[in-house]
């Protein structure tokens, strides 16, 4: 009987036979795809850990900015007299306020024309605005009879009506067109000469009134000309007046109804009046807005906390282990987070713990917070929570400003020594000024101010007074475009002018010449250089420049910087520098996430893991690859030999039973 099974020739499979055998070939490829496998999940889980910190990292940076504790509220009990808003810098009070007037722009109305279109004349038109007084307004024409007129001092700017323009839409256009903060405009108030032209100042206040002069036709003067000491041919339909109102019964009187400078960090739009029926204004701590931004602080990290932790658990019912149970790497930044939250904040205020605020650990290791203990703290101690999560500074002088702390500077309270104040360079005169200043004789100065030069010239003339001279040199000064961001005052003593440069330091400095420089400070000036402020901190010689000192390198306190203003030499008391909470992750975070940081690292180790991986595959498929092609030649040439073998024992069958049939 022949040898026999399914196959090509000889009934031989090849196909399962090195199936089989590639099967058993193919084990430590599917071991290292397996490795590999194991190694993507844990570089997602990577990704989902570095997701995680990033956004927690984004809560805890908003609160490292101490302005996010600054939030101030202004409430006013009736808003249809008036809104209100606060800055930071407000300061908490209480206030009653009672609007008798609103400050207004004036309106002025033209004598009708029959047509908008028609010729009316060419010239000039020259506004000047400041303030009317005394005499009387007869309030059926709008004019003004033994009135006076102060100009405000703001300056007349002036508009050109050409013959293109010379008509009631074209005075209109043309004075739009000038932005001369007055806008005309056309009313139809359906009379036989309808057409009347109405100016109204976009500027509110009492020294807003308009004055009007007009040179060229005499038809455009005699239409538009408006003098309120003299001659109106213009209607006055709104009087520019102030906004009047009291503060706690001290009578204000404002330009605008838009007041930012009452109260220091408070605006006011003032809308209605209300005599006798005065509203409150208070002014207090946004704790909500804290209490919000604290508590999303603590969402953050529970989420982040939570994401790291059931990233490493083990399910014992299943058996089963997450993608990063039992890495180190992430392992140590979990307990480093818990480390940071569980250690005091030193040199912050009042508070050092999260505890004294409200803000506590659970058994499940999450954070939670009291809102009642948080708001007491935030309404009796807003600026020691501030200081308890943002960066923050501070000094026991009232003439030093903590400024701000380098990447080196440790947190602490360092104590300030001063041996020199910061100093700006001036410049005093030798001799009483002179008053008359005369066209290119004595009128130019060439100032070289903290090494910028430029040329100036003043004003001809001779002037009231030294003080009038100081001002007309201040003036001309910083008003050149190269000493923009510097700047000069000049002041007077016993008609000795002083010019002195308001930068301080080293970098100070002033020098006069010009065939002026004589007639204003005399033969011999007396020139005083620009001092950097000196002195130590923390007893290491601190480096100075202007009025800030930096604290030393190599010390506890290097790159600290705080502004010395003034005062007296020697001990200044102390500058304390603290890191909250917010800031101290925002930092860890970074140390986590940094181009060389631990999370970037152990990822760039995954991803290397798995490229070598990869590489071991692809080595190991072409080998395998080739062990294929050989085990299948192998077994096709046996089932050749079995086929050959199959027909030579057939061939041998017939001719046996041939023989015993024979025989």
């Amino acid at each position: 009987m022949g040898i026999s099974s399914v196959g090509i020739g000889s009934g031989l499979d090849v196909n399962s036979i090195v199936t089989q055998l590639m099967s058993v070939e193919n084990q430590p490829l599917t071991l290292l795809q397996n490795k590999e496998a194991t190694y993507q999940a844990q570089l997602s889980a990577l990704g989902q850990v570095k997701s995680a910190l990033s956004t927690f990292q984004s809560a805890a940076g908003s609160l490292s900015d101490p302005t996010q504790f600054a939030a101030v509220k202004a409430t006013v009990g009736d808003s249809g007299v008036l809104t209100a808003s606060a800055s930071s810098s407000a300061a908490p009070g209480s206030y009653a306020l009672e609007v008798t007037q609103l400050a207004q722009a004036q309106k002025l109305v033209s004598a009708g024309q029959a047509s908008t279109t028609t010729a009316i004349g060419a010239g000039t038109i020259t506004f000047d605005f400041g303030t009317v007084s005394g005499g009387s307004l007869d309030a059926s024409t709008g004019k003004y009879t033994g009135a006076s007129f102060a100009s405000s001092g703001s300056g007349s700017k002036s508009v050109t009506i050409d013959s293109t323009h010379a008509t009631l839409s074209g005075i209109r256009d043309a004075i739009n067109a000038a932005g001369m903060g007055v806008t005309a405009s056309i009313v139809n108030d359906g009379s036989a000469a309808p057409n009347r032209l109405v100016l109204t100042n976009s500027a509110t206040g009492a020294a807003s009134s308009m004055k009007i002069s007009v040179s060229g036709d005499a038809t455009l003067s005699s239409l538009l000309s408006q003098d309120p000491a003299g001659s109106q041919a213009m209607q006055q339909t709104i009087a520019a007046q102030d906004a009047k109102f009291s503060i706690d019964g001290l009578a204000v009187t404002k330009p605008s109804n838009h007041v930012t400078d009452l109260i220091d960090g408070v605006t006011l739009d003032l809308t209605k009046t209300n005599a006798g029926s005065p509203t409150t204004l208070s002014v207090a701590r946004d704790t909500a807005s804290a209490t919000s931004a604290v508590q999303k602080f603590v969402d953050a990290y529970n989420t982040a906390n939570k994401t790291l932790t059931s990233l490493q658990a083990y399910d014992a019912t299943t058996k089963t282990t997450a993608a990063l149970n039992g890495d180190s790497t992430v392992r140590s930044m979990q307990t480093r987070m818990r480390d940071v939250l569980s250690t005091a904040v030193r040199g912050g205020g009042a508070y050092d713990r999260l505890a004294d605020i409200g803000v506590t650990f659970q058994k499940d290791g999450t954070l939670a917070v009291d809102s009642t203990k948080l708001n007491a703290a935030l309404t009796s101690n807003f600026n020691d929570v501030a200081s308890l999560f943002a960066v923050n500074g501070s000094a026991t002088d009232s003439a030093v400003t903590y400024g701000a702390a380098g990447d080196n500077t440790k947190p602490g309270t360092y104590a300030l020594t001063v041996t020199q104040l910061a100093a700006q360079a001036a410049l005093s005169g030798s001799s009483t000024a002179g008053l008359t200043i005369t066209a290119g004789v004595n009128d130019n100065l060439s100032v070289n101010m903290n090494g910028t030069s430029a040329s100036i010239t003043l004003k001809p003339g001779t002037y009231a007074s030294t003080d009038a001279l100081a001002l007309e040199v201040q003036a001309e000064i910083n008003g050149n475009s190269a000493f923009s961001g510097a700047g000069v005052e000049v002041s007077q003593s016993n008609g000795v002018l002083s010019i002195t440069s308001r930068q301080y330091g080293s970098a100070s400095s002033i020098a006069i010449g010009g065939n002026g420089a004589q007639t204003l400070l005399g033969s011999s000036p007396i020139s005083s250089a620009g001092l950097d402020v000196a002195g130590s901190i923390d007893g290491a010689a601190a480096t100075g420049s202007g009025q800030k000192l930096i604290g030393a390198a190599g010390t506890a306190a290097d790159g600290l910087a705080v502004a010395v203003t003034g005062g007296a030499l020697g001990s200044r008391g102390t500058v304390s520098y603290a890191k909250g909470y917010a800031s101290q992750f925002n930092d860890l975070i970074d140390s986590f996430l940094s181009s060389d940081g631990s999370l970037t690292m152990h990822t760039n180790g995954v991803n290397a893991s798995i490229t070598s991986l990869q590489k071991q595959e692809d080595d190991m498929n072409t080998r395998l690859a080739a062990r294929e092609t050989t085990l299948r030649a192998q077994f096709t040439a046996l089932d050749s030999q079995i086929s050959a073998m199959n027909s030579t024992s057939t061939y041998l069958t017939q001719e046996l039973a041939q023989i015993q049939a024979n025989g």
